[in-house]
């Protein structure tokens, strides 16, 4: 099995046992995750929120606040110079 099969044949009870480990780091019998292990999971995290979920339910999700441009507001607004 490569890795796009092995992606490709997450359940979500998988990828919610891999979120587990990484934010304990250790799988459920205790043993910790090393640092490959870690990435990995990551990865497959990622990779699984990527193609399952919508953006704003991924990990690390920031929501894009909304762009005010200059001159916008209806108020005038006095010019301030900052040393």
């Amino acid at each position: 099995m490569n890795y796009q099969q092995l992606l490709e044949s997450l359940t979500p009870e998988v990828y919610e046992n891999l979120k587990r480990a990484i934010e304990l780091g250790k799988w459920p019998d205790g043993k910790a995750l090393n640092a490959v292990q870690r990435e990995t999971c990551m990865q497959a995290v990622i990779a699984y929120e990527h193609k399952h979920l919508p953006p704003e339910q991924h990990t690390g999700y920031i929501p894009p606040k909304p762009h005010q441009h200059c001159g916008e507001s209806d108020e005038e607004q006095p010019v301030t110079w900052k040393h």
